[in-house]
């Protein structure tokens, strides 16, 4: 499932966002304004199998490029490739609608070799966002595969 802001139902924006919370917040221990302003004009990318959500991303078009995050899975589908598979449908969606723009991410620095293998690159040192530790990176539109 694919949709923006306004193409979700009540229900589904209600299942994302409590994923989410249940992800970012309280399972990284981390408070902080989860649900943001850039909801609002967000597309969301959903894997989901008889109405349970599995795995989310959300992108964001910027004027820098296209961003995508708050990437997750949730808890009980871990360890069955949906990381993998939830950040190739999010960059193909990218493509068909932002083509020939760069993706722009914030990664957990942990992750950096995890989106390396979709040929994103580093385009800043270790920071702390949230007390986590993060890096920038990019990718360009002749490296998306």
């Amino acid at each position: 499932m694919i949709k923006s802001t306004d193409e979700l139902t009540p229900q589904e924006l209600v299942t994302i966002l409590q994923a989410r919370t249940a992800v970012f917040v309280v399972e990284q221990k981390c408070p902080y304004q989860e649900v943001d302003e850039a909801d609002r004009q967000a597309v969301h990318v959903c894997i989901a199998e008889n109405g349970t959500l599995q795995a989310y991303a959300r992108i964001l078009d910027e004027e820098d490029g296209v961003h995508f995050g708050r990437v997750l899975v949730v808890k009980e589908y871990r360890g069955q490739q949906l990381g993998r598979e939830i950040v190739r449908k999010t960059l193909g969606e990218i493509e068909v609608r932002y083509p020939n723009r760069p993706v722009i991410i914030s990664a957990q620095a942990h992750l950096a070799d995890f989106y390396g293998s979709f040929g994103f690159e580093k385009t800043s040192d270790v920071y702390l966002e949230d007390e986590i530790p993060h890096i920038d990176m990019l990718l360009q539109n002749e490296k998306k595969r």
